[in-house]
């Protein structure tokens, strides 16, 4: 596998790890007008990935089919959509603990779960553009696939603390929260090279996947990451970091494509 393969799977999975070693560094959980940016400034960088980096790239490559280039585009984003709605339903993504006595493992389960579901789509991402590139479809360069992983490591670092510091705040040793807080981003190298080993199936359909992974990535957004960058007070912070994480992915993507 080509060195540029590898890091493009490992870049994003530096990020979650780094991230998640600040439970080593921050005592207590983080305040909340941090997690409000980090949150928010998350979301800026999947919305303009998802627009630039796959979007954008799965129009051009159904740019044969003139007036109905946006149908591949829009079959794949409903595709993902609805993906991610089905495993909200069966794992909600974005629930509130029941009121009443819960231990802290079950806590810190569904923590751990939630953040490593929505991962998912990240790293199909990756692997998509990534098999892309390797393959010639869509005209994808190495650096647009170095964007994107790059912008997903840069959001990979507020979630990796998000993670680990409300762990150890709950009960977990710090040794343990750190490692639980980097496993949650380990399903973003292992579907992004999965998705690389099926290049040869990828390739045929990439405009319909490449959406696909819009589709899920935006989904986690509205769901998950709006409502609590929005919620309570100082909700203009998170805007705030929105825009700032937008402009960022967008500049990377658009500098190094």
């Amino acid at each position: 596998m080509p060195i540029e393969i590898l890091q493009g799977l490992a870049i994003p999975f530096l990020g979650t790890t780094l991230g998640a070693a600040c439970v080593f560094l921050l005592r207590g959980e983080l305040d909340h007008r941090i997690q409000k940016a980090f949150t928010g400034f998350a979301a800026g960088i999947m919305v303009a990935a998802s627009v630039w980096s796959l979007l954008i790239p799965s129009m051009e490559e159904s740019s044969a089919l003139g007036a109905y280039a946006s149908l591949p585009a829009v079959a794949g984003f409903w595709a993902g959509t609805l993906f991610l709605l089905l495993l909200d339903h069966i794992i909600p993504l974005n629930s509130e603990e029941a009121e009443g006595p819960k231990s802290a493992l079950s806590k810190n389960l569904k923590l751990v779960l939630a953040v490593t579901l929505h991962n998912i789509p990240e790293g199909m991402a990756v692997g998509v553009v990534l098999a892309g590139w390797l393959t010639g479809g869509a005209d994808l360069s190495l650096g647009a696939a170095l964007a994107l992983s790059l912008g997903i490591a840069i959001q990979n670092f507020p979630e990796g603390a998000i993670i680990s510091l409300p762990l150890a705040t709950n009960g977990e040793g710090r040794a343990k929260a750190f490692v639980l807080g980097t496993l949650s981003g380990v399903v973003e190298p292992i579907g992004g090279a999965l998705t690389i080993v099926a290049a040869s199936v990828v390739v045929p359909v990439l405009p319909y996947l490449l959406a696909f992974a819009a589709g899920a990535m935006l989904y986690v957004v509205v769901e998950e990451l709006i409502p609590e960058m929005s919620a309570g007070h100082h909700s203009n912070i998170g805007v705030v970091a929105f825009s700032v994480g937008f402009t960022l992915m967008m500049a990377l993507d658009t500098i190094l494509g």
